[in-house]
Parts: C-alpha cells; sequence; structure tokens
C-alpha cells in the first residue's frame, strides 16, 4: 500500500498528514522539530505497515533538517512542492481563505497523491555543491553588508573630510580603510609627503604603484575645509564605522578565496568557467544554483522560470497579456542580470543582442533581463550535455537556424 505523507513545515514544529491512495486521512500529528519528533514519523509508519519505498513525501522547503533525515532513512520520494503552487491550489478545494496548519499539511499530501507527475522529486547535491552554495550565499549577505556600511563611511566622510572618497578605488578596500584608520584627521593628511606616502602604500601592499602618483594628487586636490567642531564630531563615527569594515573586508575576501578553492574541486567547474563574463564569484554562484541533478530542471523554461527572466504570459481566446515574473528566486535573477551584464564586456554575441532589444526601445534592465533568458538557456544545455561554451560554434548554430527551411520539390 502506497501512503502519501504531507508536511507543513515550520521552525520550531510540523503537521504531518498520512492520506492512503483513496485520498483519505489516516493519520494526523504535531510533532516537534526535534530528533524525538522526527521519529515519530517512522513510528507512525511502522503502525501502518508501510514500507519506506512506499511512502512519498510533499514538503514546501528543502532546506531543513527535516527532509536531510528523511533522506538518511531512505525515503527517495521526496516532492518539495513550490509554496506558490500550493497557495493557488487551495481554491480548488475551498472558496474561503479559512486555513490551518492541519489543512495545509493534508493539501501537500494530497497534490502529491493526484499531482505528482507535475513536480520532480528531490535528490540532494553532493556536499561540495552544498559547501559552495551556503559559501556563496554568505559571500553575497557579507558584500551587501560592506556595500551599506561603505556608503555609510561616505557619507559621514563628506561631511567633514571628502578627500578621504577619492584617493584609492573604493571605501571597501582594505588599503583605503587603512588609510582613514592612519589618517583619521584631514588636517594631519595635508603634512603628509610624498616619499611618506609612498611608503604607506608599499607597507600596505598596494600593488598598483603607477597609480600612486594620481592618488597622492587626489589626495593634495583642493577641497573645502572643516572647522575642528565639524571634525571632533565626525571623526569617531569615521573610526567606528571603519572597525566594523576592515574585519568584515578581511572575512570575505577570506571566503572568496574559500569558494574559488571548492569551486575548482568540482567536476562542473569547467562548463561554468567557459561562460563569458561569469568571473570569479558568478561561475560558483551559477553552479550552486544549477546544483548536480541533471533531472531537477528537465527544460530550460523550468530554470528561466526559476530565475524570473522570463515573463508570464496570461492567454485566453482572443485576449493575451505578458507580465513580469515577481514569484522567482531573487538571489538567482540577481546573479543572472550580473552575468548578463558583465557577458556584454565579454561576448561579441552578447554585447550585440543588448544592443538590438535596446534599439527596439526597451530600458537597460529588460535588455539585460532577455539577455540573461537567452544565456540560461545556453548554459542549461551545455550542462546538460558536460560540455563547455564555444562562441564560434554557438554563431554558427544561430545561423544555421535563420536560413530558410528548402522546400522538396
Amino acid at each position: 500500500m502506497q501512503i502519501y505523507i504531507g508536511v507543513d513545515w515550520s521552525e520550531r514544529s510540523h503537521d504531518i498528514t498520512f492520506v492512503n491512495e483513496a485520498g483519505q486521512i489516516v493519520v494526523h500529528k504535531v510533532i516537534s522539530h526535534s530528533q524525538e519528533g522526527f521519529l515519530e514519523i517512522q513510528a507512525l509508519r511502522q503502525q501502518l505497515h508501510v514500507e519506506v519505498k512506499d511512502c512519498v513525501v510533499g514538503i514546501e522547503t528543502a532546506h531543513s533538517q527535516l527532509v536531510d533525515t528523511l533522506w538518511d532513512w531512505g525515503y527517495q520520494q521526496v516532492y518539495v512542492l513550490p509554496p506558490n503552487a500550493v497557495n493557488k491550489a487551495r481554491s480548488l478545494y475551498k472558496s474561503n481563505r479559512v486555513r490551518t496548519d492541519e489543512s495545509d499539511s493534508w493539501l501537500v499530501a494530497d497534490l502529491i497523491r493526484n499531482d505528482r507527475f507535475k513536480f520532480h522529486p528531490w535528490f540532494p547535491d553532493s556536499e561540495l555543491t552544498r559547501q559552495i552554495r551556503a559559501s556563496v550565499r554568505l559571500s553575497l549577505t557579507l558584500d551587501q553588508e560592506i556595500h551599506r556600511l561603505s556608503n555609510q563611511l561616505r557619507s559621514v566622510l563628506m561631511r567633514y573630510y571628502p578627500a578621504a572618497t577619492t584617493i584609492f578605488s573604493g571605501l571597501d578596500g582594505k588599503v583605503s580603510l587603512d588609510f582613514i584608520k592612519a589618517y583619521p584627521d584631514p588636517r594631519a593628511v595635508c603634512k603628509i609627503t610624498y616619499a611618506e606616502f609612498e611608503q604607506f602604500a608599499a607597507k600596505q601592499g598596494y600593488r598598483c604603484r603607477k597609480n600612486l602618483p594620481a592618488c597622492y594628487k587626489r589626495l593634495r586636490s583642493d577641497f573645502p575645509d572643516a572647522d575642528p567642531t565639524t571634525i571632533q564630531v565626525y571623526q569617531p563615527i569615521t573610526l567606528r564605522l571603519v572597525n566594523l569594515l576592515m574585519p568584515m573586508v578581511q572575512q570575505h575576501n577570506e571566503l572568496l578565496r574559500q569558494i574559488s578553492q571548492l569551486y575548482k574541486q568540482h567536476p562542473d567547474a569547467e562548463i561554468f568557467s567557459s561562460l563569458p563574463g561569469a568571473g570569479t564569484l558568478l561561475e560558483p554562484a551559477l553552479l550552486a544554483k544549477f546544483g548536480d541533478d541533471r533531472r531537477r530542471f528537465p527544460s530550460p523554461a523550468a530554470l528561466q522560470a526559476l530565475a524570473g527572466t522570463c515573463p508570464v504570459t496570461d492567454a485566453s481566446g482572443k485576449r493575451k497579456a505578458i507580465y513580469f515574473r515577481r514569484a522567482c528566486d531573487h538571489e538567482f535573477r540577481w546573479i543572472v542580470h550580473q552575468w548578463a551584464l558583465c557577458s556584454t564586456r565579454s561576448s561579441d554575441w552578447a554585447s550585440t543582442y543588448f544592443e538590438q532589444v535596446r534599439a527596439r526601445g526597451h530600458p537597460k534592465p529588460h535588455a539585460l533581463r532577455c539577455l540573461a533568458n537567452r544565456w540560461l538557456a545556453i548554459a542549461w544545455r551545455l550542462w546538460q550535455d558536460h560540455t563547455t561554451y564555444d562562441e564560434s560554434i554557438h554563431l554558427t548554430n544561430r545561423a544555421n537556424r535563420s536560413k530558410p527551411k528548402t522546400q522538396n520539390p
């Protein structure tokens, strides 16, 4: 006998509903998010005399210890349902908005009983891929925090020490932070000679030595002098922001090195390294989003929908409307948009296609989204075929597809 298990998950407890092949609720129970609670699932299954191989599990997330535990116990028919699909399915069963955790767990179980063929069973990625994914996600989070704090630091410096914002390439760099920490008072900077400035740069390991004269010139630019009271007010704030940023920048740089080392060990690294413009962070980020299971995305459309690069079409009869896709993995969308932007500098085809879309009157974000949509289809094909990108082959294939088909006499 096959049994369907619907899980409405949360951080502290889970509603579990067992449904038989006829759609009848066999048992429902609320279990705690603990090892003891997880073992209750095994106990309920054994009471029903059902084998693990006959259990079909539905849940709305793959990022839960419950899913990991079920896989360790041999549950290989685990389906991760999109929350949006579950939300829309509620209207099929009831006309009002009344819902409970119990009813949601039954709904998930009934969905996989009736519409299991619409979803793909979840297979966990390798440990290496999961390490890369977790590290990339932390890197993106740190990058956002660094950007936020560096903007705040810039705002404070512009109030009393504008020269410090122009010396080096950016305020999120180690050499910029070290300089501001060493010379937080603009009055002291005026006394620095070029030899002292050059010595400081050498001590910090600044590699662009040829840029030092220009950096020193910007340091000595004619900026308005701040009054002593303003300096006294904002200098402590500047030092606090610098002390917050410095360890964060250091951790971020170390994390990027770790990601690079992990990425080089992955068997699919060669595929993503061949993508134009992806670079040291976007390559492992794309690999982490694709994962290891080729069956997870049976078509490029599934990947494009997840990334939100393709629109939503609503057509009925003569009416047809196209909407911007809002329900997607927003982190994935940001990654592919950045990749599309960088590819315009590395790929002639990408640059030409982007300009063609712009020439039709579309704004830059729309053109980037269209380009990202094309790139995802290309990357999906490479990923499925275990091959690398070659622009000459891609251009040849495009030319062959654009040729008019000859009709047989």
